[in-house]
């Protein structure tokens, strides 16, 4: 009997099946979603999402750490991933939609860079893509990822990427997921042959360690080993202030952590801010100044440090936002200190004001891939051009505003040396009385410190970010 006069009776069927919602997988999708179309950094977006899934109790410890891993994971190697996705499908990458490539990365990531059996990661990631794109993209995305079901890793490379031979910076951008403008300014900052680059670029993929820094004054890194237990936490490799946690140990839950006695610190930063505070000085050392504050974590390293010697620490930030965390991370500083929101290339105190100055520059933050891999994707070649004469302008006024036998720490987290040695020789060609002195010496027992005056720190060396760092003593 048919449903309604003259039409026919329904032919039997599948009945219709929603889509099984998988919190972890959607969580992740929702953290991709918002680091493409909002620019958003995926280390300030997950944080919020796994804690709000928490309280809602969809989420325990193990959830967790596979939605972290779905996200950085995917971020890594997002440009192999497209070039394997590329290889699958009858069109241009560039017409495939956002939302339909973030669920196809998120699908190859786990067949390929997990060990979740293939079965369980196409069918979740079909499911993932009915629930977040409808049935209809759902069925691109299976014959996308059964494709790529076919072949391990490392054969898809062999298949996708050009052989080093010919096209050696464009062979390396696919096998290690870097732009290749990336790969090939890092290979010139680095120098050297394959083995290095290969080195640097695998360092850039991997998870990073979470350093903390026992902030000088308010607690020692004795203590916070104390507090966070031998089997959470082991002793920093260069800087004295550091502790490294265990994987999977999370900061916020330790009280040291909490209540701003200890911070979150890569080893790098810590020892930029270090060796500056060593730094031989002439005469009086009073005044302090980091003049590029935000969001704190240098400044309250300098801050605890001046104290120790009686001086004054005055933390300058452009913008009044984090400016605002400046002050929440140097509140509890032993000493006194001062915060400002101001521009250092045009400031409010005047010439020979200072007698160490710290000016970790805006730039492209090309030397932390590890912590924000979406950072290479995002930048492009041209942004160097925007942030050279602002690194300029605040490396000369930190010349200008400090005072004859004083020190400057010109410091960047890129290792990409239009950001480095370029400016630094620029701006020292252009001014008289000034000259670099050896920063090496200030960072015991780091090795591999180059020929020097200045100082680059690599994640595949040092197990830190990249920072940058040259001292400059004003002399006239």
């Amino acid at each position: 009997m048919s449903d309604q006069p003259g039409r026919p009776p329904r032919k039997p069927g599948k009945p219709h099946r929603r889509p099984k919602k998988d919190p972890v997988r959607i969580l992740a999708f929702e953290a991709l979603r918002a680091v493409d179309e909002r620019d958003a950094y995926a280390n300030l977006v997950l944080p919020p999402l796994l804690r709000k899934a928490r309280e809602k109790g969809d989420f325990d410890g193990r959830d967790a750490a596979l939605a972290t891993e779905l996200v950085y994971g995917t971020l890594r190697r997002q440009g192999t991933y497209d070039a394997i996705v590329a290889a699958c499908i009858d069109r241009p990458l560039r017409e495939v939609d956002p939302p339909v490539l973030d669920v196809l990365n998120l699908g190859v990531h786990q067949l390929l860079g997990t060990r979740i059996p293939l079965h369980a990661a196409v069918s979740a990631s079909v499911e993932l893509a009915r629930v977040v794109l409808g049935d209809g993209r759902a069925k691109f995305v299976n014959a996308v990822l059964r494709k790529v079901s076919q072949h391990e890793l490392d054969a898809w490379v062999e298949k996708v990427a050009p052989p080093y031979d010919e096209d050696p910076e464009d062979h390396l951008a696919v096998v290690h997921s870097h732009p290749r403008w990336v790969v090939s300014a890092l290979w010139d900052s680095l120098g050297g042959g394959r083995a290095g680059i290969e080195d640097l670029l695998e360092a850039d993929n991997e998870r990073p360690e979470v350093t903390l820094v026992a902030r000088p004054g308010r607690t020692t890194a004795e203590a916070v080993l104390a507090e966070v237990g031998e089997e959470s936490g082991l002793p920093g490799r260069w800087s004295p202030y550091a502790v490294r946690l265990a994987e999977g140990g999370e900061p916020g839950s330790f009280d040291v952590v909490r209540s701003g006695r200890a911070g979150v610190q890569d080893e790098g930063s810590q020892l930029v801010a270090i060796a500056l505070a060593n730094a031989p000085v002439e005469g009086r050392d009073e005044k302090w100044l980091d003049g590029c504050a935000g969001p704190g974590g240098k400044a309250a390293m300098l801050a605890g440090l001046a104290a120790e010697r009686g001086a004054t620490l005055l933390a300058s930030e452009k913008q009044p936002h984090r400016a605002a965390l400046v002050a929440k991370s140097l509140a509890g500083n032993p000493g006194p200190y001062q915060v400002i929101a101001a521009d250092g290339t045009r400031p409010p105190w005047g010439p020979e004001t200072f007698d160490r100055i710290l000016m970790d520059v805006p730039c492209t933050g090309l030397g932390a891939l590890r912590r924000r891999p979406e950072a290479r994707w995002r930048r492009r070649p041209e942004d160097l051009q925007g942030f050279g004469p602002l690194q300029r302008g605040l490396l000369r006024k930190a010349l200008e505003s400090v005072r004859v036998g004083g020190v400057v720490g010109y410091a960047t987290c890129s290792p990409h040396l239009a950001e480095t040695r370029a400016v630094v020789d620029d701006v020292l060609k252009g001014v008289g009385g000034a000259e670099l002195i050896d920063a090496r010496p200030l960072l015991e027992g780091v090795p591999g410190l180059g020929e020097g005056p200045d100082v680059q720190l690599w994640p595949h060396l040092h197990g830190t970010d990249a920072m940058y760092l040259a001292l400059i003593r004003r002399t006239a």
